[in-house]
């Protein structure tokens, strides 16, 4: 492998003539700059990163730690922050925390232990010594779709309230009135916020939200299955599971049909964290959509802000909900617009999927076995 010795050898200059030319600085003549990167591409000369970190202070490099890489939406994030940072010049290591708070700071302990410029990190938790300390002495740092409140860091995420109240507008039209949530954990954000929000919009609708009707789980699909399955062991099971990211939906999936019974003819499906493979299920499930390509870029933007400088500032992008067959709706369903933007629920052609026997039970699929089933309030 050729050294910058070589290539000033070649191109018949000083090594500190190379390095200008390589740093781009001004002070060289065009002659010499010509004849330096003929040599440094005839020999194929690659600089040397490290060597270069230590004399810029500076590796080029982002870390980013996401809570669980299984979860198609941490995969996607992953994917748009690479993407957005290989734009801007820099590379992304990865670090999976697997919803672990000891791995998430293994992560964080390496990633600052290799120099990384700044970090991105979707906490597994309400926050840990370690990163606590890095984001008090002063390391770039963005918190992405997560956060840690009281701590100042800006944070890139959508908001799902309006979603979350236009999915529980729309399974009450449908005539649904026994409604829980398979919630994340509690010690994160998204976690609480979404229970938060699911028991205002009931609110707004006159429907409690019964303590046996909110599920624990962990934002995995092995949770969603056994949340679920104690909603079916209830005396009056709920019409709705509404859950809390994508791989518990998943999870409730598989509960309801290893009971032998029927989405949404039995029971009913949402789920927040809409992911490509929720259209090719049975049926096609409804679901919040987070803008999650928008938040990886958005949060590489601010991060690289913070580290050149400038005055990164916090990103809130809106979530809408996406209607599809899992709730009753008839017809074969349609995106909507972010929520708000269509009227009072932000739904697209709501008249169109319900109007054919669609309020009388769910989307007119076994209408005598939903009447019976269905309190009304």
């Amino acid at each position: 492998m050729a050294s910058i010795k070589d290539v000033a050898a070649e191109a018949g200059v000083s090594v500190a003539t190379v390095s200008r030319v390589l740093n781009d600085h001004p002070s060289v003549s065009a002659d010499a700059r010509t004849r330096v990167l003929a040599a440094v591409e005839a020999l194929g000369y690659r600089p040397n990163a490290v060597a270069r970190s230590l004399r810029t202070d500076q590796t080029r490099t982002l870390g980013l730690v996401i809570s669980d890489v299984m979860n198609p939406y941490f995969t996607e994030l992953a994917r748009s922050v690479e993407e957005e940072a290989r734009a801007l010049g820099y590379s992304v290591i990865i670090g999976n925390a697997d919803e672990r708070p000891d791995l998430q700071d293994h992560h964080v302990r390496t990633l600052l232990d290799r120099r990384i410029d700044g970090l991105l990190v979707s906490p597994t938790d309400g926050g840990s010594p370690l990163m606590l300390d890095a984001a008090r002495a002063g390391t770039p740092m963005v918190f992405v779709d997560r956060w840690i409140p009281g701590v100042d860091v800006p944070v890139v995420r959508a908001d799902g309230r309006a979603a979350v109240r236009d999915l529980v507008a729309h399974l009450h039209r449908l005539g649904h009135r026994r409604l829980a949530i398979i919630a994340g954990p509690a010690a994160t954000t998204t976690g609480s916020e979404r229970v938060e929000a699911f028991r205002e919009a009931l609110g707004a609708c006159g429907i409690d939200l019964p303590d046996v009707y909110i599920g624990q789980g962990d934002f995995k699909a092995e949770s969603g299955r056994r949340v679920t399955e104690g909603f079916l062991d209830l005396p009056e099971p709920p019409e709705v599971v509404f859950a809390a990211d994508n791989l518990m939906a998943l999870g409730a999936l598989d509960a309801v049909r290893a009971r032998g019974l029927r989405v949404p003819d039995d029971i009913a499906l949402a789920a927040f964290d809409d992911i490509p493979w929720f259209v090719h299920t049975d049926p096609p499930i409804t679901a919040i959509a987070q803008p999650t390509g928008e938040l990886g870029h958005a949060a590489v933007r601010a991060l690289v802000d913070r580290i050149e400088g400038r005055a990164p500032r916090s990103v809130t992008l809106p979530a809408r909900l996406v209607v599809r067959r899992s709730c009753g709706e008839s017809g074969a369903g349609s995106e909507s617009s972010p929520a708000g933007e269509s009227g009072e629920s932000g739904l697209a052609g709501e008249g169109d999927r319900t109007g054919a026997g669609g309020a009388s039970g769910p989307g007119g699929h076994n209408g005598e076995n939903s009447a019976r089933n269905r309190s009304q309030s």
